[in-house]
């Protein structure tokens, strides 16, 4: 079973800023499980907190912008990128500025230091959003799209169109998080000279220049324009004659612009607050679709306490029936839990076929069979008896006993047919005999029933 990460250390950094062209500082900290990424505001009297997540975007236009009680956090998007690339799952942030350093312009040094401090396992468990269905957004008016499909694992697949002769089509693919600390962190951001003059007056380029970015020069302007531009940047002016790149570094890969992309595709989907097993793939992605697309999925996630595990009925199970009765005294007809598909420290996963010759539905009801909610929690409470049983030595000669049960919630109806897939999670420690646990049902990917539920072990055997 994968564990959440937090940082071994702490670690800062000290540049620019892309907006405002102050020194920032930001510092990176370990944070505790189930802390996600949080970043604060180190400038301001009160030190606000600020959650790094979809549903707090507030403002999209060049770089993402997290806003929470007028205290606005930019440019977060290649901090985040790295952070999750590298497996860290909880990181407190503290920032000394209204953004964070642009540096390079690549997530190449968060990168760095990531791997200079390492990380730290924690106890929980990760937590993966596990995609099972096509989930899309479109932009008509643009042709941007951005599209999650179900994968094993998490990688991306980015395209890029412009209308330039210069950077005109571009693509670029991570099968793998693997690849990103060599094959993407140093992918630098890019503009196009065109668009300089117009972000200068909005006040959103103050900090860049010819160190930080890739410049691309796509259409011939007069020399007195591109002295204008240079003053305004404060630069030395260039006597530019052919179309292309205008950099003082030359290009990391011949595809850095579609690579630079698909980072801040990686660094918008941080915002989702869950590491993805799934394929994304960003057709002309903007920070704009990437964090309505992350939006959907947030919301998804709190319309659920728990995603629905998923179940592969080929697979081998972790505990037969034959191993179950071994554990358990029940028996026909009121043994609920036919297998267990997961079993980890703290959780457990089983499945019960429901079908249309269980006893109960000869009563319950015979024109309209429906499983009685009472034996759903029966089934939960069985799953959850042998994820006890599991923390002990010779768990056959013990037995399980509930003591309470509660916040009984009924979703959905249960009828034959109907495959359940019983989840069981301990609340806390065992401690003295006693456990706690919070249980789901789901059907497919929808939830049925819950509850929580307080047992006692007992070797009575």
């Amino acid at each position: 079973m994968l564990k959440q990460n937090t940082l071994a250390a702490s670690f800062s950094l000290q540049g620019k800023g892309l907006h405002s062209g102050l020194n920032i500082q930001a510092t990176f900290n370990p944070a505790p499980e189930n802390h996600g990424y949080k970043i604060k505001r180190v400038d301001l009297p009160d030190q606000p907190v600020i959650d790094a997540v979809a549903e707090n975007v507030v403002n999209t236009q060049r770089g993402t912008v997290i806003g929470k009680n007028n205290v606005q956090i930019s440019t977060i998007e290649h901090a985040l990128a790295a952070l999750y690339a590298m497996g860290v799952d909880n990181c407190l942030m503290e920032v000394n500025a209204p953004e964070f350093p642009i540096l390079d312009g690549s997530a190449r040094y968060y990168v760095e230091e990531i791997q200079k401090v390492g990380l730290q396992e924690q106890n929980a468990a990760k937590d993966f959003y596990i995609v099972k269905h096509k989930v899309e957004v479109k932009d008509e008016e643009t042709g941007a799209s951005i599209m999650l499909l179900p994968d094993d694992h998490f990688c991306v697949n980015t395209l890029i169109s412009f209308d330039s002769p210069v950077l005109n089509n571009q693509f670029a693919t991570m099968n793998n998080v693997d690849e990103f600390p060599t094959e993407i962190a140093a992918s630098r951001t890019f503009v196009f000279v065109r668009e300089i003059e117009m972000l200068l007056q909005n006040n959103l380029i103050k900090g860049g220049d010819l160190d930080n970015a890739i410049v691309i020069y796509d259409q011939k302007v007069s020399q007195e324009a591109l002295d204008k531009l240079a003053d305004m940047m404060q630069l030395p002016h260039q006597n530019i004659q052919e179309l292309g790149y205008i950099n003082h570094k030359p290009l990391v890969f011949d595809n850095e612009p579609a690579r630079h992309k698909l980072l801040d595709v990686i660094g918008d989907m941080a915002l989702i607050g869950k590491p993805i097993k799934g394929r994304v793939i960003a057709t002309r992605p903007g920070h704009s679709i990437n964090a309505k697309l992350a939006r959907i999925i947030r919301k998804q996630i709190k319309l659920n306490d728990v995603q629905a595990p998923v179940y592969d009925p080929n697979a081998e199970p972790i505990m037969d029936i034959n191993r179950i009765r071994e554990l358990l005294p029940h028996r026909y007809p009121f043994l609920l839990v036919d297998k267990i598909i997961e079993l980890g420290k703290n959780y457990i996963v089983g499945v019960k076929n429901i079908t249309s010759n269980e006893p109960f539905f000869q009563g319950h009801f015979p024109q309209e069979p429906v499983m009685p909610g009472v034996l759903q929690v029966e089934a939960m409470a069985q799953t959850g008896g042998l994820l006890v049983l599991n923390t002990v030595d010779e768990p056959e000669r013990y037995s399980t006993y509930f003591m309470k049960i509660d916040g009984v919630k009924f979703r959905q109806k249960v009828v034959p047919g109907d495959t359940l897939i019983l989840r069981l999670e301990l609340l806390a420690p065992i401690r003295r005999g006693i456990s706690t646990m919070k249980g789901y049902v789901f059907v497919g990917d929808k939830l049925v029933s819950e509850a929580e539920f307080m047992a006692q072990i007992i070797k009575n055997k």
